[in-house]
């Protein structure tokens, strides 16, 4: 039964204006799909092109890869097949390594990143890299892309028989890891390698983790001191301890799954100075959290779209490691 006054046309064809207005907003405020194969970096390493449009090397021994990534002129670097590391290969600036197919990349070593800008490394499978190399060294470099990679070793030796997977360190800056999985190890990804390299650090080691999966990874997941990181739509399974924030580092912690870990975020473990986390749209999955100190980065100064947590173990794990491109 009508309660009202009849409406006129005029006040009709308001109403569904207003709910036309209403549905394109509800439709620009959906989050946009997660891109696994985007075709350049979100986050802090936005603007890192690698060798950009420079004609492609195919290489499949260490010899030509060696020399394919030596100088800093503009290239890309095709690896095709598995090649076998002793130690760390060097790479230049205005770089880019791809990797070609599901199989190809390094085991036993890796490579590193030593006073270069620049560089793209995407589509590899780094494996086991003995102690004292890591899978992949970001060391005193600027604007680095870490993309569709995956790292493993194995949980079957002591901790310190490999290096890291990951390691960004000596005020690295402008850097984004994204879709990567990380599987089978006890020291993730470490940022900033000291407690006592502050006059160094300070103001530098800017990183963007997102949409990488963390399976059977210990600890360093990351672990961030002295820099700001942004740690968004990413899977973690079978953790100790995942994210670590310590020495006054900053991490703003979004939208993220965690699953049968202890600790997802800390703030107050084995430094003298505490570091600071928000947390915001996570599902902990029964993890606890131990923030000592709540910190200001709240906002990330550049843009981005964040899916839900609900979407997330669906995007990461079909979209994330070396062949989904």
């Amino acid at each position: 039964m009508r309660t009202g006054p009849p409406r006129t046309h005029a006040q009709r064809s308001a109403l569904v204006s207003v709910a036309a207005a209403l549905a394109t907003a509800a439709v620009l405020a959906l989050p946009q799909p997660a891109g696994a194969a985007d075709s350049s970096p979100v986050g802090f390493g936005a603007g890192t092109t690698g060798g950009g449009s420079a004609a492609a090397v195919t290489v499949s021994t260490l010899s030509a890869f060696k020399t394919a990534v030596t100088g800093d002129t503009a290239k890309v670097v095709k690896v095709n097949g598995l090649i076998s590391l002793s130690g760390q290969v060097d790479i230049g600036s205005n770089t880019t390594v791809l990797g070609i197919g599901s199989s190809s990349g390094f085991t036993g070593g890796g490579l590193r990143l030593k006073k270069v800008t620049n560089v793209v490394v995407r589509n590899l499978n780094i494996s086991k890299p003995l102690k004292p190399a890591d899978g992949i060294e970001v060391q005193a470099s600027t604007k680095v892309w870490i993309d569709h990679n995956s790292f493993s070793a194995d949980r079957d030796h002591d901790k310190d028989y490999y290096d890291g997977l990951l390691d960004i360190n000596h005020a690295s800056d402008y850097v984004t890891v994204s879709w990567n999985t990380f599987k089978d190890h006890f020291k993730g990804s470490l940022v900033g390698h000291s407690d006592n390299n502050a006059s160094q650090d300070t103001g530098h080691l800017r990183v963007t983790y997102h949409h990488n999966q963390f399976s059977n990874v210990y600890s360093r997941i990351p672990s961030l001191r002295f820099g700001t990181g942004h740690f968004y739509d990413n899977y973690v399974v079978g953790a100790e301890t995942a994210v670590h924030s310590r020495m006054g580092a900053q991490m703003l912690v979004e939208n993220n799954v965690f699953r049968s870990t202890q600790v997802a975020v800390t703030t107050d473990r084995d430094s003298d100075v505490d570091g600071y986390a928000n947390l915001t749209g996570n599902d902990l999955g029964g993890a606890a959290t131990e923030v000592s100190q709540v910190g200001t980065f709240t906002r990330p100064p550049y843009s981005y779209t964040a899916e839900p947590a609900s979407s997330v173990v669906a995007s990461v794990t079909s979209g994330a490691g070396a062949g989904k491109l």
